[in-house]
């Protein structure tokens, strides 16, 4: 669609920069407007042709245009005529010798100009000599030559640099081909190789635009095509595979074209913030996560579309431009599928016409290890044959049996399973899977999609009964080798999500699934209860171990009694660890390990114990203190001295702390010179999960406040906390703190400075707190609202807060910060995060240490709720 001709008018009339920069802006206006009424293709070209356009005029204003000899060539997507609103504008300037300084001064000149109509440009000067020269050691740059055009300058000169690239083969076919899909192998790895991420990449992620540029690329080397067309004239892409493709791209276009206006600059990333407006845009409707659900289930179908095709057709390519690299002759592997090297190959399509073939197909992957890939013209019959499905392929017993054959082999939901659900295969199996398929999760934490969370949690499984486990999971491993049918755990980890998107609690609906599963698929009544069980309550033991005091015998006892016995505790851990490693790549660390892990041994120990007769609160503290007691009294403490100090302490103390922590605290205490000042310790080694940062000082009204924003100076993440006082005044202030990414604090400087940062809060107690600040990323796709629930505690004179918030930097400095303007004292605290979720209990007491009234429950409720809802920092 050509640019309106007052646009080029004005366009071709402009003389000073903000003449430019107001034809230029008009330019982006009608795209704006012509963008839900064109199609996509015609508004990329004509930004191409804007810009071309305006390129030849500041060349011209620049007296550029009177240089001998100078070239001005588009290259890379400028090259292949394709501009979103927002593209680089990537060109090069060929020269026929060595710029002279007034030549740079005048290059310089016409690139700042550029730089001013703020054009994201990418340029180069280069003579034809060295533009050879960088062909031979930059495949990225040859392959934007692929696509050159020139703007401006002599025809002739043109043709003879593309000769010149031509005759040199600074790249052969089968070199370029090798490095554009190591390239591209290195691409979907950054993306830990799948497409379904929740803020998925629309350029780079696998399916994305650049796997459909390699195609283009690599046909435009070998076979020198310059359509997706002539593939088809080649007999590499049938006419439906060439119109599929064709649609994707276009797809794919509107979707990037749309994230450009909606975030108003260059972006390849669908990010949460930009993806409400993205899909208005699109016509997906403005009913926020209903119309950004149905936009993004759009785009996943076209990346697993786009990836399939990609990879069937470098196959294809690799036969054809490395013929010696593989072994062309077919052997027998079955009656009915050969292989030829590491890929497999059904000897004839009419054999899925029996729908259970296809699923022997995968069994064999399973039973061949060297089976990695699938030839692609399997992968394409596959294609037809989902296409022809009249219904589910559950409906047929054969293909249930042969389902069920690979899901209870050793090897199965490895590669196999992982191939199944790459050519919707599962989805062809079970109709829930295509529900969940490119569902989206708006809770934040998670980083991929319901269907390919739920893949990688069955990887997790899946590794378990690998050796190298041992090491990392040796408690799964132990459990894994142990149980009699390890596919009812693989099994419920299928359905533990597969109701999400419904409404309604998925944990339920899902339990009710998996029931229907069981019996269509004869498993015995026990089964089909066990896997319902461990979908209804697959968030049981991580909530349990994430929100609640693991060190209370109630908690376990109530634990305990909903798992009923050790069999259901064996596969429920084992699922929960798989749930959360899949839930995104920074979840998991060891302070999770260590609660999960502490939960499952106590509640097995309750549970050998008998339910009837668990060990009570009094139990516990004997024996814990007489355990401690035998190692303080080994290094030198007499009994009489651990009594002393152990009789200033509440008997919460000896609950909520393990053995080795009351251990850790009472020998520094027991050594202190003066048991009145301060005592300040951070673990040099990690203990239970993280970095322990122990603090007994003088209770103050203002203390725990100080302490946050200590540890927030220096960026030390915490976990975990729990506040509590002894007998006479003084305060414990335990904290589990992180590094950003999970660990826990390694570095003796750290450790040393964050010590230093304490010590100088508590000596400043009668100073002003001068809160840290800490930047937050605001998510404008989720509405989600902190709640403050503020109700009695248990003794009249306190007050329980309640706080649940998403779990954003400086979250804890915030509510700190608030309790310290309106001088509460903090009796007990516990701060826990679940996912991005943070769960913080507090109990407080007004200055006159009363509970707080009515009208005081009702300033902490709603100051606490406008200082969470605040962007200020």
């Amino acid at each position: 669609m050509p640019v309106p001709e007052s646009i080029i008018t004005q366009l071709n009339n402009a003389k000073q920069l903000e003449e430019f920069k107001q034809s230029t802006g008009a330019f982006y206006d009608w795209l704006n407007q012509e963008f839900a009424h064109q199609p996509v293709e015609r508004l990329v070209k004509a930004r191409s042709s804007f810009i071309d356009q305006l390129l030849c005029l500041v060349i011209k204003r620049f007296s550029l245009d009177k240089q001998t000899g100078l070239l001005l060539i588009a290259v890379g997507g400028y090259g292949r005529g394709e501009l979103h609103p927002f593209s680089d504008i990537d060109f090069l300037l060929l020269v026929e010798t060595e710029p002279s300084t007034e030549l740079c001064e005048k290059i310089g000149q016409f690139v700042t100009f550029l730089w001013d109509l703020n054009l994201d440009i990418g340029h180069s000067v280069r003579t034809l000599t060295q533009t050879l020269e960088q062909t031979k050691t930059d495949v990225t740059f040859a392959t934007s030559l692929l696509e050159c055009r020139l703007l401006y300058g002599a025809p002739a000169q043109f043709d003879a640099m593309q000769e010149a690239l031509v005759t040199s083969d600074q790249w052969r076919s089968d070199e370029f081909f090798i490095a554009k899909t190591n390239e591209q192998t290195l691409r979907h790895n950054k993306c830990n190789g799948t497409a379904y991420n929740l803020e998925p990449n629309l350029k780079e992620n696998p399916g994305g635009l650049r796997d459909i540029q390699t195609i283009i690329w690599v046909a435009k080397k070998h076979f020198h095509a310059h359509t997706l067309q002539e593939l088809v004239n080649h007999g590499y892409l049938t006419h439906e595979e060439h119109q599929e493709l064709l649609e994707c791209l276009q797809n794919l276009w509107n979707i990037r074209f749309a994230l450009h206006l909606a975030a108003g600059r260059k972006e390849n990333r669908l990010l949460f913030d930009h993806q409400p407006l993205a899909a208005e845009l699109l016509g997906f409707g403005s009913d926020g996560r209903a119309s950004v659900e149905r936009m993004m289930k759009r785009l996943f179908r076209i990346m697993s579309r786009v990836r399939e095709l990609n990879q069937m057709l470098l196959s294809y390519f690799e036969q054809s431009i490395l013929p010696d690299a593989i072994s062309q002759t077919p052997e027998a592997l079955t009656e009915d599928f050969n292989y030829i090297g590491n890929q497999i190959m059904v000897k004839d399509p009419s054999v899925f016409f029996r729908r259970e073939k296809i699923f022997e197909l995968f069994e064999l992957i399973a039973q061949h290890p060297n089976l990695t890939h699938i030839h692609p013209s399997t992968i394409r019959t596959i294609r037809q044959v989902r296409r022809r499905l009249l219904g589910d392929l559950q409906d047929y017993a054969a293909c249930r049996k042969a389902f069920l054959a690979i899901v209870r082999h050793p090897k199965g939901m490895g590669r196999a399973f992982t191939l199944m659900h790459k050519h919707g295969i599962l989805a062809a199996y079970l109709p829930q899977w295509r529900n969940i398929f490119g569902q989206m999760q708006f809770d934040l934490f998670h980083a991929y999609t319901v269907d390919e969370h739920t893949h990688k949690l069955i990887q997790n499984i899946f590794d378990y009964f690998e050796p190298d486990c041992v090491t990392r999971f040796p408690l799964c491993r132990d459990i894994v080798t142990r149980m009699e049918k390890p596919e009812l755990l693989y099994l419920a980890g299928i359905f533990h999500d597969i109701a999400k998107g419904r409404g309604g609690d998925h944990s339920e609906l899902g339990a009710v699934d998996a029931i229907a599963f069981a019996k269509l698929h004869e498993f015995s009544n026990f089964d089909a209860r066990l896997i319902a069980w461990l979908v209804e309550n697959h968030l049981l033991m991580s909530v349990t171990a994430q929100r609640k005091d693991i060190n209370d015998p109630n908690v376990i006892s109530e634990f305990a009694s909903r798992v009923k016995n050790e069999k259901q505790l064996d596969y429920l851990y084992c699922l929960t660890v798989a749930d959360i490693r899949a839930t995104n790549d920074n979840l998991w660390n060891d302070w999770k390990n260590t609660l999960l892990r502490e939960l499952y041994l106590s509640t097995q120990r309750a549970l050998r114990l008998g339910l009837e007769n668990p060990m009570d609160l009094r139990d516990q503290i004997r024996d814990k203190k007489i355990q401690v007691k035998q190692k303080l009294i080994t290094i030198g403490f007499t009994e009489p001295q651990i009594d002393l100090l152990w009789s200033r302490f509440k008997a919460d103390y000896f609950t909520r702390f393990s053995s080795q922590q009351i251990t850790w605290h009472s020998e520094h205490l027991l050594n202190a010179k003066d048991a009145t000042q301060p005592l300040i310790m951070v673990s040099e080694e990690p203990m239970h999960g993280g970095t322990q940062v122990f603090v007994y000082s003088q209770d103050e009204i203002n203390l725990f406040a100080r302490l946050v924003n200590a540890l927030g100076s220096k960026k030390a993440h915490i976990h975990y906390a729990q506040v509590m006082s002894t007998k006479d005044g003084y305060a414990i202030d335990n904290f589990v703190v992180l590094e950003k990414d999970g660990e826990a604090i390694s570095s003796s400087g750290r450790i040393n400075s964050i010590r230093r940062s304490i010590e100088q809060a508590i000596k400043e107690s009668g100073k002003k707190i001068r809160f840290k600040k800490n930047r937050t990323r605001r998510f404008k796709g989720f509405n989600i609202k902190p709640q403050v629930i503020v109700r009695p505690h248990g003794r009249k004179d306190r007050t329980l807060i309640e706080i649940q918030a998403v779990d954003i930097p400086g979250l804890l400095t915030k509510i700190a910060e608030v309790f310290h303007s309106m001088a509460l004292n903090i009796h007990a605290a516990r701060i826990t995060t679940v996912g991005e979720r943070a769960e913080d209990f507090f109990v407080v007491s007004n200055n006159e240490f009363l509970a707080l009234n009515d009208n005081e429950q009702i300033s902490i409720q709603n100051a606490l709720i406008k200082r969470l809802n605040s962007d200020s920092d």
